[in-house]
């Protein structure tokens, strides 16, 4: 078990379950933050054009960047996917330098990224090797990835390639509000493939990939393949609501904007988690209706 990790990014839905979850085993937990620090462990970070000081990651067992602001912001203007951009390529070009300046002592950096990196690419199943795809999300996705590479050839970089998230504050968030009105239904098709996760296992899964020492791209991804049909039956069905009302895929690329419709929503993606599963790990929640079932409590 490690004894130190840096996680940058804390503030959010993962950041949060994984402090949580590494404090509760005993392991030191220093968190960077842009602001004066509050509290024992925080470390102010780009709050001005300074580099961060490579010390601060010096004796650490990893580096875990999660930084990006939110894909679920509407509407994604040209300023916005931006900030999107923006808000992971900084930071992690930031940590991704600092690790290179240790050199051979530096700790290893997991760095977040997305499923996003394959696009949509229907009837594929598409494990690490998998090309990027051409969507916006792809362009970000491979940005942020080459950031993190910046650590140089001697570390050891792990790029998450993580899944919307099965909770209510993650990818849930908008099909809880449509399902309790009643108003919940196929998506497009509702037949295209939707990566996911529950949140304790992406939380279990940054772990063993620190523990395990996994380099390269990771898919961080249920094992289960699921439709958002699948996904929005299995909610409405939890919370004992209709599933009757579809959205066409015109109308959510008129209210939605293409780009974001088509990465987010229409986008069919069958990721798969190999390097994960070769690597002995086993998923708590195997099935989209296990995840939504720990996410959602009986009504």
């Amino acid at each position: 078990m490690p004894e130190r990790i840096v996680i940058a990014g804390a503030s959010g839905l993962i950041g949060r379950a994984l402090v949580e979850s590494l404090r509760a085993d005993g392991v030191r937990v220093d968190t960077l933050v842009r602001r004066a620090p509050r509290a024992d462990g925080e470390i102010e970070w780009l709050t001005d054009s300074r580099p961060l000081d490579p010390d601060v990651l010096a004796g650490a067992d990893a580096v875990v960047g999660l930084n990006g602001a939110s894909i679920g912001h509407i509407p994604w203007t040209q300023r916005y996917k931006s900030r999107l951009m923006w808000s992971r390529l900084t930071p992690t070009r930031t940590l991704a330098r600092a690790v290179r300046e240790l050199g051979a002592d530096a700790p290893a950096f997991v760095s977040s990224s997305a499923v996003g990196f394959y696009g949509s690419v229907p009837g594929a199943r598409l494990d690490e090797s998998a090309s990027a795809g051409d969507l916006f999300l792809s362009s970000v996705c491979v940005e942020w990835e080459s950031a993190a590479r910046e650590a140089g050839d001697r570390a050891r970089v792990a790029l998450l390639r993580t899944a919307p998230v099965v909770h209510e504050r993650g990818v849930l968030r908008p099909l809880l509000l449509l399902t309790r009105a009643g108003a919940a239904g196929p998506i497009g098709r509702g037949t295209q493939v939707w990566p996911w996760i529950s949140l304790v296992d992406e939380v279990r899964a940054i772990r063993h990939t620190i523990d395990g020492g996994l380099t390269g791209p990771v898919n961080l991804a249920g094992p289960t393949r699921a439709t958002a049909n699948d996904l929005g039956f299995a909610l409405a069905r939890r919370m004992n609501k209709p599933f009757l009302l579809r959205a066409p895929a015109w109308a959510l690329r008129a209210a939605l904007g293409r780009d974001m419709a088509e990465s987010v929503l229409l986008s069919d993606t069958h990721v798969v988690p190999d390097a994960l599963e070769a690597s002995g790990f086993v998923f708590r929640h195997p099935t989209a209706e296990d995840a939504i079932a720990a996410a959602v409590p009986a009504p």
